[in-house]
Formats: C-alpha cells, structure tokens, sequence
C-alpha cells in the first residue's frame, strides 16, 4: 500500500516508562507500530486527530495488558480490527499466539497485511469480511469499541470453539453493558461473566475487559 506523507507530523506521545514492563523484549516492534500508525493513522481513517498524542497510554499499552489473557499457542480472533487495535499489538506481544485479524473495509485490510509484513509478523492472519462471514472455531475472540454486548456477542460466540472464550475491551459503562445483554448471554450460553481491571499505575486510565466462556461444562 503506497502511503503519502503527512504534511505536518503529528505530535505524538512520548513513551511510558510502562511500555518496556508490557512488551519486554518486543518493546522496539511496538515501537515501530506506535510510530507508523502516529504517523498514518489520522491520513488512512484509522485514528482521529487528537490520538497521537495519547497514542501509547489510551491505545498501545491498553492493548497490550490484555496479552497475558490470551492462552499458550491459542488461535485468536480479533473482530472489528480497524488499526489493529489490539490485534496486531497482541501479534506483537505474543508470537506464540495467531491472530486472526477480521476488517471489513477495504482501506483497513490494505492497512493490516502491510503492517503484518513490514513488522515481520509471521502469527497474523488478515481476513476482510464481516464477522457474520467468518469461520471459526477460534480458541478466543476479542474486540474493541466494536458494539455493545447485545449486538456483539451474536456475532462473536458463533466464532468461539465450545469452552472457549470471548475477551472484549470495553468501557466504563460495561456492568450497564452485562445487563442489558443477559438475555442474549443465556441464549448464547456465555457463563463465567467477569469484569477485570487492567493497567492500574502503568496508565492514567485501567483497560477494562470483559471475559467469559462460551457453551462448556458447567
């Protein structure tokens, strides 16, 4: 994908001491990441003016806490990946983990596989469909700033291998969330509802996360 540079760079957030304690020896991919899409993101539509300069503390580093939740060796899906958010900060912080990253729009797909091969990503797979045209099963599935529950999880646990589990970013409205959807968790048997807090004094603002399992014992 041929990109144009921007005419005025962006102003973009310095690094936080708290990226090194979330990306470890992968720290200088994540870097390269964090600039490309400070650099791109606002000019490609996937990020807006003012994100650059929160970009590592509201975006990279509220991704990447996430990454312990993923397990050993699992396939995961990312459903709505846009910038790779946080499919390809996850690819980054976990190589032993494949990402699947599902993007409908066209633009954004382009954005996703050039990425993928510029960082030398070899545990990402990029799909342009919507996630009702997916096919699974995926060990998990996440999202962020997707939909609420009600609308996301019928899209999602269908991608979810039985046992499996769906991690979503969400908001601080989440238990608002949990209870507007309990009809469409029960008919989607999604039990083991729970709500972490992440990030608390590596970042100003905790990611939120809600995780579940789909079908299984009980």
């Amino acid at each position: 994908m041929t990109r144009a540079v921007p005419a005025t760079p962006p102003v973009v957030e310095a690094e936080p001491a708290a990226a090194a304690a979330v990306f470890g020896d992968r720290l200088d991919l994540a870097r390269r990441f964090t600039s490309d899409l400070a650099q791109y993101g606002e000019q490609l539509g996937l990020i807006g003016p003012l994100e650059a300069a929160r970009l590592w503390s509201r975006h990279i580093i509220n991704s990447g806490v996430v990454a312990p939740y993923l397990h050993p060796g699992a396939r995961v899906a990312d459903v709505g990946s846009g910038a790779g958010l946080p499919g390809l900060v996850l690819a980054i912080a976990r190589p032993d983990v494949h990402l699947t990253l599902i993007e409908p729009m066209e633009r954004r797909t382009d954005w996703l596989r050039d990425e993928t091969e510029r960082l030398g990503l070899n545990n990402v797979t990029v799909l342009r469909a919507r996630a009702e045209e997916a096919t699974g099963p995926f060990d998990q599935v996440t999202a962020r700033a997707v939909s609420a529950l009600r609308t996301l999880v019928p899209i999602t646990a269908p991608l979810v291998r039985d046992g499996g589990e769906l991690i979503f970013l969400k908001g601080a409205r989440i238990a608002e969330e949990i209870t507007a959807a309990a009809g469409v968790l029960r008919r989607y048997r999604v039990r083991d509802v729970e709500v972490l807090e992440l990030g608390a004094g590596l970042v100003p603002e905790v990611t939120r996360l809600f995780r579940a399992t789909v079908g299984g014992a009980s």
